[in-house]
C-alpha cells in the first residue's frame, strides 16, 4: 500500500482569548504537520482565519499582561516556519479595519513562508479540495 496524502483545514473563527478553540486549532495544526500523528499517511495542513478569528494573526499580542497567559502569536510563527499555507481573508481584515502590515511575519525566525491574505471565495475553493475541515 502506498503512502496516502491527507489534506486537513483548519479553521479558526473565534477570537484569540477567553476561549480554547483558537488555540487547540493552532496546536493540532501543528502537530498533524510535523508529528505524524496519522499513522500511514502524510498530513497535509492548511490553516484559514476568518471573521474574528483573524485576530489570532496580529502580531505583538499581550496575553500574558492581560490574560497571564502564552500568545498565539508564537503558534502562528511555527506555523509559518514548519511551511504551513495559512491563510486570512481579506473581507474580515477589512471589516475589523486591520492593515496587512499588523499580521505577524516570522522572517524574524528564519520562516521562507509568509501569511497569505486572500478574498473569502478562494478560501472556500480551498475548503473544496481538502479531505477534512476541522473547525474551531
Amino acid at each position: 500500500m502506498g503512502e496516502l496524502k491527507n489534506k486537513i483545514m483548519f479553521i479558526i473563527q473565534r477570537p484569540p482569548y477567553k476561549s480554547e478553540c483558537p488555540k487547540l486549532g493552532l496546536t493540532h495544526s501543528l502537530a498533524s504537520g510535523v508529528t505524524g500523528i496519522h499513522i500511514d499517511e502524510d498530513v497535509v495542513p492548511t490553516v484559514a482565519f476568518v471573521g474574528d478569528g483573524i485576530l489570532n494573526c496580529v502580531k505583538e499580542q499581550k496575553s500574558m499582561d492581560s490574560y497571564g497567559i502564552t500568545s498565539n502569536e508564537t503558534h502562528v510563527k511555527n506555523m509559518l516556519l514548519t511551511d504551513t499555507k495559512v491563510l486570512v481573508c481579506k473581507e474580515d481584515l477589512e471589516i475589523l479595519g486591520i492593515k496587512e502590515d499588523r499580521l505577524i511575519d516570522a522572517s524574524d525566525m528564519g520562516a521562507e513562508v509568509t501569511i497569505n491574505v486572500v478574498p473569502f471565495n478562494e478560501i472556500l475553493k480551498e475548503m473544496e479540495t481538502n479531505d477534512h475541515l476541522m473547525f474551531f
